[in-house]
């Protein structure tokens, strides 16, 4: 490998977010070989997110011996060709390619169309029956198709953790309605909580945050049979965001953030917040810490697009979630619960729109993605989400 090569292009290792309008993706660039590689990294088919990431190559650096590199864009489907790339600055880089005609395929834009869907969702358009989520690929397909790969990139970083954090923090894949699967990141920040996406949609954006846990407001769930009853959900969801209202308006602001304390056997939070809820409150608490969990199913009348989700759940809190209109309109913030199932899942009811979204962690190991400092991630985010506000 040739060490000026690879020093001129140092500052591209790592994690990055592509600026494809509301859609965002995750890039992945590593040294491989006598190569450096790009590679985005998809969620899998919807709505299987227990299943692996998928991946393919943008592009990739050939590192040769002598003090020279070629630049090859690997989009399409007609093998490497001429690319380049600039290096904006530190954080920010930009692709470009050089003979976007090896992108076009034979049966034009039909054929280029069938040839994505079976690649981003692995089904034909005659499969999805689902008249709005047609339209919304069909959306998708001409809104990214147009860049032919040539791009910007901002860099991201992984959320650091905390020994005291509620599960560890990273990515993870998501269910969201008929917008398929997306990816979104969690982190911790002293009592709260927060989902930011990274590959988004025409309503709610990547780097928007998609979902906050208040990590002191602990929610109980009823028994089965009556969390079968949405009612019930509704009510016990609802008292606690009048009792969150009415601390604001009496001034007493944000709960402070909490201190490192003491944990369970099983590596949840020893008890130390707020509860809601009814009916074995302090039974379901030893079950949770025991590891045992507690019986979980989704009210009568909630729709989820993996009914797969696990029939136990450790903890949950309440939360919000951010909806909007198409083009991100009217954006709101609205109450629902953050259900933890175990290390690598979550949930998250949408009251409102009587939705689940079922979490699962993105298991792919990324090199040169830790944040230099917890203020640097948290400039991370505020950047990105100020991209799209």
């Amino acid at each position: 490998m040739c060490p000026e090569v690879l020093h001129r292009y140092r500052h591209i290792l790592g994690l990055w977010q592509p600026d494809i309008g509301p859609y965002g993706g995750l890039l992945n660039v590593v040294v491989d070989g006598l190569f450096i590689i790009g590679w985005m990294y998809l969620p899998p088919h919807d709505p299987h997110v227990g299943d692996p990431m998928r991946f393919k190559p943008l592009f990739r650096i050939h590192l040769m011996e002598r003090k020279s590199a070629t630049v090859e864009c690997m989009y399409g489907h007609k093998g490497p060709h001429n690319g380049h790339i600039q290096i904006v600055k530190r954080d920010e880089f930009s692709t470009k390619c050089n003979q976007t005609d090896h992108h076009r395929m034979s049966g034009g834009r039909q054929e280029e169309f069938r040839t994505w869907l079976r690649e981003e969702w692995g089904r034909t358009l005659e499969d999805i029956f689902h008249e709005h989520m047609q339209e919304l690929i069909l959306m998708k397909f001409i809104y990214t198709s147009q860049y032919d790969n040539c791009l910007t990139y901002r860099r991201i970083y992984l959320p650091p953790s905390h020994p005291d954090d509620l599960i560890k923090p990273g990515l993870f894949k998501g269910t969201y309605g008929s917008h398929g699967l997306e990816i979104v990141m969690l982190s911790f920040h002293g009592s709260r909580a927060r989902g930011t996406k990274i590959t988004g949609d025409p309503n709610i954006p990547a780097g928007q945050q998609t979902v906050e846990i208040d990590l002191q407001r602990r929610i109980q769930l009823p028994d089965v049979e009556n969390l079968r009853n949405f009612n019930e959900l509704s009510r016990i969801v609802l008292e606690v965001r009048e009792q969150v209202r009415q601390e604001q308006e009496a001034g007493e602001g944000p709960v402070p953030p909490r201190e490192p304390s003491a944990k369970a056997p099983d590596g949840l939070p020893a008890k130390d917040g707020k509860e809601s809820g009814h009916g074995g409150a302090e039974a379901a608490e030893q079950s949770a810490s025991s590891g045992q969990g507690q019986p979980f199913v989704l009210p009568v009348g909630v729709s989820s697009r993996n009914e797969d989700y696990p029939r136990t759940c450790r903890l949950c809190f309440y939360g919000t979630g951010l909806i909007a209109g198409h083009g991100f309109t009217s954006p709101e913030r609205t109450p629902g619960v953050f259900v933890l199932f175990d290390e690598d899942r979550f949930g998250f009811l949408w009251l409102e729109l009587k939705s689940f979204s079922l979490y699962s962690r993105v298991q792919a190991t990324f090199q040169n993605a830790a944040a230099p400092s917890p203020q640097a991630f948290d400039e991370m985010l505020r950047n990105i989400q100020s991209l799209t506000s």
